[in-house]
């Protein structure tokens, strides 16, 4: 064989290497710095987000900028009331739950009767579900978790923390359960739903790369189509 045509050969499996090579660090970065694949195991942000709902987090959406030009490269900003948020779950940090910021640093929090106010005004909330009627009230005895479900503070929440809770409000574990979250738990805010299918409560966890790969084919007949590429709001 020529040593033109050999050489020919070395450059082009070169340059697919490099090719390779760069997208594979490329992929890397992103999926370490800024996208965190999430999935939705609970209904607890129905009908929000479902179970069986595959997202793709912004883990940029808060980092403060140490350069002028990161702005413009990657836009941030300050948490809000109403942004949905992936965070590190304060009672087993090795757990990242989602829900939706309620009520930020300062201000007061307050449950009547299924209610939200924050500092003594009342807020809409188109987002949140109540699928139960009953409304446990504060005259009436019952087990604590129930009362705090529809009657919670009024609470001030502390500087450099917010107050979080599943639109599913019925059914959410959440701050009124386990307090304020601290803010530097945050991970990332939900961007998309690359993929969702129909399944159970529960599902998808704790499973290793290998079953979550043959469980993958299995989800497509499953698929719901019309939910995938979703903006999350």
């Amino acid at each position: 064989m020529p040593k033109e045509k050999k050489k020919r050969e070395r450059s082009v499996f070169r340059e697919y290497f490099e090719l390779i090579a760069e997208t594979a660090i490329f992929v890397f970065f992103v999926m370490t710095f800024i996208v965190q694949a999430f999935q939705i195991p609970t209904g607890s942000m129905e009908t929000t987000l479902l179970v069986g709902d595959f997202l793709l987090v912004n883990k940029m959406a808060y980092t403060q900028p140490k350069y002028g030009f990161e702005k413009l490269i990657l836009p941030q900003r300050d948490i809000q009331r109403g942004d949905v948020i992936v965070f590190k779950y304060p009672k087993e940090l090795d757990k990242d739950f989602v829900k939706r910021v309620v009520a930020l640093g300062g201000e007061k929090v307050e449950i009547k009767d299924k209610q939200v106010y924050i500092n003594d005004e009342p807020i809409t909330e188109e987002y949140k579900v109540h699928n139960d009627e009953r409304v446990y009230t504060r005259s009436e005895y019952y087990r604590y978790d129930d009362l705090i479900r529809d009657n919670f503070g009024p609470q001030i929440v502390p500087p450099g923390h917010i107050f979080a809770m599943g639109d599913n409000r019925d059914n959410s574990s959440d701050s009124r359960f386990w307090g304020f979250l601290p803010i530097n738990y945050v991970k990332g805010r939900p961007w998309v739903i690359y993929f969702s299918y129909r399944a159970e409560s529960g599902a998808y966890l704790k499973t290793s790369v290998r079953e979550r790969l043959k469980k993958f084919v299995s989800f497509i007949p499953k698929a719901r189509w019309k939910r995938v590429f979703k903006i999350v709001q």
